[in-house]
């Protein structure tokens, strides 16, 4: 039988998947690396449990002790996770910019959550890396993990993740490609492959906003390269010591806007539902792709989960604020529409007959019935026609006596695959108002349109 005795046997020995559509006019094998099927969903479960083992190992950790780390999500799912099996507590600091999912899901598994300002100096006092050191010296039998400075971190991927790689491709890896962030999986990683072939070459891929690729460049800390970037999981506003720089060949950035959008190309092209770093992971090769042969293998670490980011990344609202997704609206709609065409409304005092008659004027479907306080109903030529059908005299009612329910309102940068999903049937249109209070309608002959452009 093959029974697992707990959750943490389970980390590891991940599948090794060959990208097909994305990476289609590529001249070589491009190969993904998809660590969320780890137990807590990310790449991160290998260095918390190593890091842990250790410290038990060097008495650092004792029982009923307290794990305090600061974390983007991932790492804190690892500790927490060891630390249920092991019996341990956990107080991760995290900064105000990750998920809430993330947050949440900590909470979930038992952790204590603190959250921090991200657009802080790494040693301020408010920092979560400064917040985390202070609380590993207050509360008594605690262990700070540190996964930036804790050599443990890259000794997991040395020990398992390159291992794992090698062996997936019978040791024809050429390129190893993977978003910096502690450095630990890039490095441990590396510096196993290297051990094998020292021409494999290790490809590092950073953000806009992060320090990291100028000092591998240079060698020098500049604070000047240090800005906010949205990006989540990796750069860093600081040289965390797992970093042995000569085991990597090259730095490359991308920005935040063209790794979100390649997260969500990997769910609906590969059907890797893989996290924002992933999507960084591919568009920095994709970067790089001239400097890629035909016989080539590229293997590209996808450190975790997309449902770390399903109100960020996947979230059409969100990457429409941050003008990551070019997408149609509401407004885009009536943006293209010819001339400054009035809505065309009617007052529910008057007649069917008079609705009739705009509708033939018109040649239109669709009319929202108006009052001084706005939209209160909805007269439609499909419910018109039934009701003339069944009484020819309705035409001399008045429209209030008839009109079907109010069309619904929407924001005006509602995405064109929203208002989809609210007209139907018996719901021909959707309202809006613009930012000068005036108020516009799509009908699902808009939206068909729209969608077919």
């Amino acid at each position: 039988m093959d029974i697992k005795n707990n959750i943490l046997e389970t980390i590891g020995n991940t599948p090794l998947i060959k990208l097909n559509k994305i990476t289609k006019d590529f001249p070589c094998t491009i190969a993904a690396k998809v660590d969320y099927f780890n137990p807590g969903n990310s790449i991160k479960d290998r260095m918390a449990v190593k890091m842990i083992e250790v410290a038990e190992k060097e008495g650092k950790l004792k029982p009923g002790g307290t794990i305090i780390e600061c974390t983007s999500g991932n790492t804190g799912m690892g500790l927490a996770l060891a630390a249920v099996v092991k019996g341990y507590k956990c107080i991760f600091t995290t900064t105000d910019k990750q998920s809430k999912e993330k947050m949440d899901i900590l909470k979930a598994v038992g952790a204590e959550v603190i959250v921090c300002p991200t657009n802080v100096e790494p040693d301020d006092p408010r920092s979560y890396y400064s917040v985390a050191r202070r609380l590993a010296k207050e509360i008594p039998n605690s262990f700070h993990a540190n996964q930036y400075d804790n050599l443990a971190n890259r000794l997991a991927h040395y020990e398992t993740t390159g291992p794992e790689i090698w062996n997936q491709t019978d040791g024809k890896i050429t390129h190893l490609v993977c978003t910096a962030g502690t450095g630990g999986t890039v490095t441990g990683t590396a510096m196993f492959l290297k051990e094998k072939n020292p021409n494999i070459q290790i490809w590092a891929i950073d953000v806009y906003g992060s320090l990291l690729t100028k000092y591998f460049r240079t060698g020098e800390v500049d604070m000047n390269e240090v800005h906010p970037y949205i990006s989540e999981g990796f750069g860093e506003d600081f040289v965390p010591g797992n970093y042995d720089m000569s085991v990597i060949d090259h730095f490359e950035q991308v920005t935040d806007k063209d790794g979100a959008i390649m997260a969500r190309r990997l769910a609906k092209e590969e059907g890797i539902f893989c996290g924002y770093s992933a999507g960084s992971c591919i568009q920095g090769l994709m970067q790089l792709k001239d400097r890629l042969k035909k016989d080539d293998l590229v293997v590209c670490i996808f450190h975790d989960h997309g449902s770390r980011y399903v109100a960020k990344v996947y979230n059409d609202q969100w990457m429409i604020e941050r003008g990551f997704l070019d997408v149609k609206t509401f407004k885009d709609i009536i943006s293209s529409r010819s001339g400054k065409q009035k809505l065309v409304t009617i007052e529910p005092s008057q007649t069917v007959a008079e609705a009739v008659e705009m509708m033939m004027k018109y040649d239109i479907e669709n009319i929202p019935v108006m009052n001084g306080n706005g939209p209160i109903g909805a007269i439609s030529e499909n419910g018109l026609f039934q009701k003339v059908f069944s009484n020819p005299d309705i035409k001399n009612s008045k429209v209030e006596n008839v009109m079907e329910r109010p069309y619904p309102l929407v924001e005006f940068n509602t995405p064109v695959e929203k208002l989809s999903t609210l007209i139907n049937k018996e719901n021909g249109a959707v309202l809006s108002k613009d930012e000068a209070g005036n108020y516009h309608i799509v009908t699902k002959y808009d939206v068909i349109q729209a969608l077919g452009k």
